[in-house]
């Protein structure tokens, strides 16, 4: 059964021609595809329209076997799929790493001596403890590339969706996310301009072409 289907999405914007035109998408569990396309094809509207944070005009949006249209049908989405949206800094809010870290455990309903112990442990992982009590807002852009993805990883999601990645991210950053995608056992579809960071992270590539989504093994 497909993790995420997305079936004849309609996405369009005022005084603009349609962006997506009966987008169709499959997210198989283990699966990690790319999406690729020009600027402004819709690949971030799709990330949102999986997550609930964009209606698109017309289609249908299942997830974990269920239709979700309303509001109330994302939360549990949100609670199993985690986005690492393009701009760090629209996910970073909190004054210090740890504290980032910790927010969602302790929404989740963690306490706060559980959220340090995800927060410690989680950083161990991914050999970014160095930064643990670091001021957010004073990180390098590629470290708060990485501290973004903790935050998502901290909820233990079965999906991600990473929305250009490696933005800001310099050689060695860059290396550094690629051994951790690699490490994790989540299912992935990710967004990203880079063909080489694609390459080494996902097995299939879709892209947008006239508003509709194409499998590149097929074309």
């Amino acid at each position: 059964m497909p993790l995420i289907e997305l079936d004849d999405i309609h996405i369009s914007y005022p005084g603009q021609p349609p962006v997506l035109t009966g987008a169709n998408l499959r997210l198989m569990p283990g699966q990690r595809l790319s999406l690729t396309g020009p600027n402004g094809s819709g690949k971030s509207s799709l990330l949102r329209v999986v997550l609930g944070l964009q209606k698109p005009q017309a289609g249908t949006v299942r997830a974990f076997g269920e239709a979700r249209s309303q509001e109330a049908d994302f939360h549990e989405v949100r609670r199993r799929v985690g986005l690492v949206f393009q701009d760090p800094d629209d996910q970073l809010f909190c004054p210090t790493v740890a504290e980032d870290i910790a927010f969602g455990p302790l929404n989740l309903g963690k306490s706060k001596c559980e959220a340090l112990e995800i927060v410690d442990g989680l950083l161990a992982d991914l050999r970014l403890s160095h930064l643990r009590d670091r001021i957010t807002h004073k990180l390098s852009g590629g470290e708060k590339r990485l501290v973004t993805l903790a935050t998502v990883l901290a909820m233990t999601p079965e999906v991600l969706l990473l929305d250009e990645p490696t933005n800001a991210l310099d050689a060695d950053n860059e290396a550094r996310l690629v051994e951790i995608l690699q490490s994790l056992p989540q299912t992935i579809l990710l967004v990203s301009h880079s063909a080489e960071f694609r390459k080494q992270i996902t097995s299939r590539e879709l892209r947008i072409v006239d508003g509709k989504i194409e499998d590149m093994a097929q074309t």
